[in-house]
């Protein structure tokens, strides 16, 4: 599924089975919270922080499809074509940092 469809499908979900899109100030406090999940779970199992128990079955690709799918919501509710701008940041990306991280020692 592209972005285009992704939005399309989330609108849909929300007139199907939800009453109406939170509004934008409460989607960026649910957006900050799903990125703190996705935070805690990195933080824990890929950093140096010990991981709880209650933890150790947080599944991360589920909690960064909450991310995409709040992301998707505020594009919706916006009027942000989502795809497009992806695509925009990809081309302008891809041209700014084409050879940009290949002499970085860091990265060696």
């Amino acid at each position: 599924m592209n972005i285009k469809d992704a939005q399309l499908a989330v609108d849909e979900w929300i007139k199907e089975h939800g009453v109406r899109y939170f509004n934008e100030l409460t989607n960026m406090a649910q957006l900050t919270e799903e990125v703190g999940e996705v935070a805690r779970i990195i933080a824990r199992r890929y950093g140096e922080q010990s991981e709880k128990e209650s933890d150790k079955d947080k599944d991360l690709g589920e909690e960064l499809a909450d991310v995409v799918f709040v992301v998707l919501c505020l594009a919706n509710q916006t009027g942000i074509d989502l795809q497009g701008a992806f695509d925009r940041k990809m081309e302008k990306k891809t041209k700014r940092d084409h050879d940009r991280h290949h002499n970085n020692e860091k990265l060696k």
